[in-house]
């Protein structure tokens, strides 16, 4: 292993462990609510293991499981025995994570949307709550193999704030780390981020120190067909993963300029899967804007620009990068930037016949030899520790 990811306990910000096909028909009565309970299918038509919600298929069952995969996105695995034991196994994961040169992972989700918004589409009240239930009571048991290494993130059924509330207490009490929150409420008619609707969702987070993470793709994902089909699938789905990156400045606009920061200053956010190279444009064009609308007469309780705000309690997550991520960390600092893989997404930094990635500790080593120890330690290890509670 390389030397840097020896000297740290490397924290990756961000992976996915891919479900169990009996995750939900183990949990919630099959006999009550019949085929609605979330399940796996071979779907006859695309010649590959389904999710399927009710007679609504939803997604590829290890399709996300592309670590070490043989071929190039968006071709994927179409049954779960072609894929690394380490995408859904435990015990396999520790290992792959020694390998790697990590040490803990925080882990989301794959099946009901990075934000748990597919849920909705249930149109049960009562199952779609229990849905969010048994994904965080499996998660959980999941981590339990290596509770200080393996570290569950919260869904919430963000369409009811009083039960939102309620499983927020239940799965802290369980060990969960954060919150998973849709960044695009909107998407399914419901309140934007800015609205006061969610000031108690907010104030509920940052009584119990829990940080809110924004996966990127909990909306509406337009780009997924930006592209004319004679373009190619491989071309089509490369003009993608930026879009997909850079999507979250709709949220750290709305948590910013929409008064949440100010409103909830120890309340700690998460931009995830999003990259950091973005981030010094992003946050010197709302500097700008918000001086050259006049913002600070408009709203003269807002003491700070909202670069300001960003410093104080947002958090930007990168991988693959290299000039771009030494660029945002000249512009913020280390203490706003951590490390990920997306493992073992199409995009990770996954080692494999058809990827350009190198394994993570590799890549730590070549990208961060340069920086002086206390920010590589910030980079991989401390600053996730503050935001996550970590020890």
């Amino acid at each position: 292993m390389n030397a840097i990811a020896k000297k740290f306990r490397v924290v990756d910000t961000d992976t996915h462990v891919i479900e169990p096909y009996d995750l939900w028909t183990k949990r919630i009565s099959v006999a009550k609510y019949g085929d609605l309970v979330p399940h796996v299918r071979f779907d006859e038509e695309l010649q590959q293991e389904s999710w399927f919600f009710g007679g609504n298929r939803i997604a590829a069952a290890a399709g996300s499981a592309m670590a070490g995969w043989r071929d190039y996105p968006p071709n994927r695995p179409k049954l779960l025995e072609q894929v690394d034991p380490s995408t859904y196994d435990n015990v396999a994961r520790l290992k792959k994570m020694d390998e790697y040169g990590v040490y803990a992972q925080i882990l989301y989700p794959n099946v009901a949307g990075f934000g748990a918004g597919r849920y909705l589409g249930l149109r049960d009240h009562e199952l779609m709550l229990l849905c969010v239930r048994a994904y965080n009571d499996w998660v959980t048991e999941f981590s339990s193999i290596a509770p200080n290494r393996l570290i569950p993130q919260m869904a919430m059924p963000f369409w009811d704030l009083d039960a939102s509330i309620v499983e927020m207490d239940r799965a802290a009490k369980l060990g969960h780390k954060g919150i998973v929150m849709c960044g695009e409420p909107e998407h399914f008619g419901l309140p934007k981020l800015s609205d006061p609707h969610w000031d108690r969702f907010w104030a509920a987070a940052q009584d119990k120190n829990l940080p809110i993470n924004f996966h990127i793709g909990t909306g509406d994902m337009w780009f997924f067909e930006m592209m004319h089909p004679s373009v190619g699938k491989h071309s089509s789905f490369a003009v993608m993963q930026p879009n997909f990156f850079m999507a979250n400045v709709q949220v750290l606009t709305q948590i910013i300029c929409g008064g949440i920061c100010h409103r909830f200053p120890r309340l700690k956010f998460v931009s995830v899967e999003s990259g950091v190279g973005w981030l010094p444009f992003a946050l010197e064009a709302m500097d700008w804007s918000w001086i050259n609308s006049g913002v600070p007469q408009e709203h003269p309780e807002y003491k700070m620009l909202p670069s300001e705000y960003f410093r104080r309690q947002i958090y930007g997550c990168f991988w693959f990068e290299r000039k771009t991520m030494h660029q945002a960390l000249e512009f913020l600092g280390p203490d706003n930037i951590m490390y990920e893989t997306d493992f073992p997404h199409p995009t990770s930094m996954s080692p494999g016949p058809a990827t350009s990635a190198i394994k993570p500790s590799l890549f730590i080593q070549e990208t961060m030899a340069d920086l002086a120890e206390d920010v590589q330690e910030k980079l991989l290890w401390s600053n996730a520790a503050k935001v996550y509670n970590l020890s």
